[in-house]
């Protein structure tokens, strides 16, 4: 299990029982989220911490008011974000890949709960298709929000740009491409701050949505290893060229050396950073993680805390 200064254990601490405090809840599992998860930190980075609570009170679930669904909280360089265990539980049964990668976290900050054996079944029981598509999701809305050149609509659509004549514009939409002549008011041409960071985001990505396709089209999914690095030296040759392993990893490097905020343009690749929008149902699609499996482990959680 990864480790982190004692200071940073306290305050994490301190601020889960202020947390617990004034919603009133429980903290059963709390976890390094983002970088420090998957191993991207550089010196400055800030902690993310995801948790998982109950109320202290479960009659609250029937009440007209209900139970707060989540819980953001931020000091410093410290951010929460929680979900109660109900909520949780239905991001599990939906494949959600912020519930998986809670479940896989090597940073552990409060372990009432030990989620060894439900993250044992999730790993084993979630749906392809599910968390093909959000991964998908993140590289295609991150490289189009913070990596490629675009025009932005009045209504605040980005349309990156393909390519200019000078007198018009040929752009992305969401299915193909258009034709926006250079006068045109209703488009500003703008241009982001692609940084080392926003491509890292881009690149594990679209490599775990690649990734996991091409692996359950050779007969079985294999779900990435959380750790980049990880991925990148033990999965990653089975599917990808060296070269785009290679600069994967140089990204990698660099973030983790305090390089993250250093604009380089785009290192990914617009086809690259967006993965087949249509896969195979019928490879990819499973019936993901058993509601009555759920419930179970949900009730193992409550009994944790109360």
């Amino acid at each position: 299990m990864a480790t982190v200064p004692d200071h940073v254990r306290e305050t994490v601490d301190d601020h889960l029982t202020a947390i617990e405090r004034e919603y009133d809840v429980a903290v059963a599992l709390a976890v390094a989220r983002g970088s420090r998860a998957w191993g991207a930190a550089s010196p400055d980075s800030d902690y993310d911490v995801g948790f998982v609570y109950a109320p202290t009170d479960l009659r609250r679930y029937a009440h007209i008011d209900g139970v707060t669904e989540a819980i953001e909280a931020a000091d410093g360089e410290f951010e929460f974000q929680g979900w109660d265990v109900r909520t949780f539980a239905g991001l599990l049964a939906d494949s959600n890949d912020g519930a998986i990668d809670l479940l896989r976290s090597p940073i552990r900050y409060r372990v009432v709960y030990d989620p060894a054996d439900l993250a044992t079944y999730i790993e084993r029981a979630y749906n392809p298709i599910d968390l093909y598509h959000a991964w998908r999701g993140i590289a295609t809305s991150n490289y189009r929000k913070y990596v490629s050149h675009h025009l932005v609509r009045t209504d605040d659509e980005l349309f990156p740009i393909v390519d200019t004549d000078g007198d018009s514009y040929v752009v992305e939409t969401d299915d193909d491409t258009m034709t926006v002549a250079a006068d045109d008011d209703r488009f500003t041409e703008t241009a982001t701050k692609p940084t080392v960071k926003r491509n890292l985001t881009v690149y594990r990505a679209a490599m775990s949505a690649r990734y996991l396709k091409e692996t359950g089209e050779r007969g079985h999914h294999d779900l990435p290893a959380l750790a980049f690095d990880r991925f990148l030296s033990e999965q990653a040759p089975a599917v990808f060229a060296d070269e785009r392993i290679e600069r994967a990893r140089a990204l990698l490097e660099r973030k983790r050396a305090g390089d993250g905020s250093a604009v380089i343009g785009d290192a990914v690749g617009s086809e690259f950073a967006r993965p087949p929008r249509d896969i195979d149902p019928a490879i990819h699609a499973h019936d993901g993680p058993s509601t009555t499996r759920l419930n179970a482990f949900i009730d193992e959680l409550i009994a944790a805390v109360q």
